[in-house]
């Protein structure tokens, strides 16, 4: 039996777990709130890992993307220009609700996808994964090991759609031990 979006049993929602992980990864002046100042300083850390300049159309593509995801996010909290942990859990469960507009579940995926895929080869090695990982503060072996699990085919390689699956089951899925679920290290529950 579900109430309000949590377990009666007071286990807390697996998704909300998750998601209270990626605020902290988000949070990235750690002052407790997800604001617009956050992801300017979260795509700077992607531009400068991958070594692409500001002006570039995937630096372009990449803060729209964001720009997006970060209004569909208001739009759920009325009146706010920074989230709490509460309320960024609740903006992204209810933004999700929606998937085939949330910008999350495609838009940002791509951008971030076109920024990693430094050599335009269509798919992630892992170095380049490793840049992914440094951009959202994460030195986790163990988030590395997840490379191999979101290998599907074994390639070496992750595809595109592999990576765009993984995240959007990252938002959707309520699996935990999932690889998608350990992007930022293991979650404790």
């Amino acid at each position: 039996m579900r109430k309000g979006g949590h377990m009666t049993d007071g286990a807390e929602d697996p998704i909300a777990v998750k998601l209270g992980h990626l605020f902290e990864a988000s949070d990235t002046d750690r002052d407790g709130f997800v604001d617009w100042s956050d992801y300017e300083r979260l795509i700077g850390r992607y531009l400068d890992g991958y070594g692409i300049g500001a002006d570039d159309r995937r630096a372009d593509a990449l803060r729209a993307a964001y720009q997006g995801y970060w209004s569909e996010l208001l739009r759920q909290v009325n009146g706010v220009d920074r989230l709490s942990r509460e309320q960024f859990v609740v903006a992204n469960q209810a933004a999700g609700v929606d998937g085939s507009r949330f910008a999350m579940a495609e838009v940002v995926p791509q951008a971030i996808f076109d920024v990693m895929d430094t050599d335009a080869d269509d798919a992630i090695s892992k170095p380049e994964y490793k840049v992914f990982l440094e951009a959202w503060g994460v030195s986790d072996l163990e988030a590395l090991n997840v490379f191999l699990e979101l290998d599907t085919d074994d390639d070496g390689r992750i595809s595109r759609s592999e990576f765009i699956g993984a995240i959007r089951d990252f938002f959707t899925s309520p699996e935990l031990e999932s690889p998608a679920s350990l992007f930022f290290g293991h979650i404790d529950h």
